[in-house]
């Protein structure tokens, strides 16, 4: 993340001074250095509004000022909801007030009379602080921005994944590591003669009337953790009537690639061309 050298000669300074001559001086040296972006004001009381409807990227504030001082004007920066970050370089002959500034929230301080190198390097360094916070600032909203649209896209691709398998099937299912029912949608456990309580991790089902050739071949494809695709498999119900089911399967799996169980979708074959 760069900031080039257009973004910092291009940044929106305003200088704040009661003294006309501190103005002059300080906006004819940023303007000999190439830098566009300069406004200056004689009135505190202004600087807060100022701000709000300029965002200034730096504020050069005086401390010793009638009416209504720097640290007041600090303060009423703070408040403001334009920005959290307070872009300002207090500007101030007394060094006892140094410390208070940075206090109070002025990011660095220039001493007077002014050493107009001092001046120009804290300036810049200050600039390239500020606008590398800004880009960082808006980058994580672009990034969030980002992640919540992905998030509402996943969400309706699931609803449309959950909508399409509701359709196609008659079942979806889930199966922990110990093959235990753990989610279930549609009447799968009536169909295949499991007791509800098999979802609480018990294992409940039934084994009779199943076709134990069918049985071990697809116990087979879940202890080797493959997919299995249009599965058929018959029981006899207690009444002697026969049931046939068709079910498709994967195995699931955490990022760190640890077995979670089985999850697929299920139809009864039973009177169905």
């Amino acid at each position: 993340m760069m900031i080039t050298e257009a973004e910092i000669l291009g940044a929106r300074i305003l200088i704040v001074d009661d003294q006309e001559s501190n103005v002059i001086l300080l906006t004819q040296l940023l303007t000999e250095a190439g830098y566009t972006g300069v406004s200056s004001t004689m009135n505190p009381v202004e600087v807060c509004a100022l701000h709000r409807k300029n965002a200034y990227d730096l504020i050069l504030l005086d401390l010793q000022m009638p009416v209504m001082d720097g640290f007041a004007v600090m303060e009423g920066l703070k408040t403001s909801e334009a920005d959290a970050y307070l872009p300002v370089v207090v500007l101030t002959a007394q060094p006892g007030h140094k410390l208070r500034a940075l206090q109070a929230g002025a990011k660095d301080f220039i001493s007077k009379p002014f050493d107009l190198v001092e001046v120009r390097t804290r300036i810049r360094n200050m600039l390239e602080v500020r606008l590398l916070y800004k880009k960082l600032e808006n980058y994580n909203t672009v990034l969030e921005e980002t992640v919540q649209e992905r998030t509402a896209e996943l969400r309706e691709s699931e609803a449309r994944y959950r909508s399409l398998t509701e359709l196609a099937s008659d079942w979806y299912w889930e199966q922990d590591e110990n093959m235990n029912f753990t989610k279930v949608s549609g009447p799968v456990l009536e169909m295949l003669g499991i007791q509800v309580g098999g979802l609480a991790g018990e294992p409940v089902a039934t084994t009779s009337g199943w076709d134990e050739a069918q049985r071990n071949a697809l116990q087979a494809s879940i202890a080797a953790r493959q997919p299995f695709l249009d599965f058929v498999f018959s029981r006899s119900k207690p009444d002697g009537t026969q049931q046939s089911f068709q079910v498709s399967g994967e195995p699931m799996f955490d990022r760190s690639c640890r077995y979670l169980g089985y999850r697929g979708i299920g139809v009864e074959l039973t009177g169905k061309k």
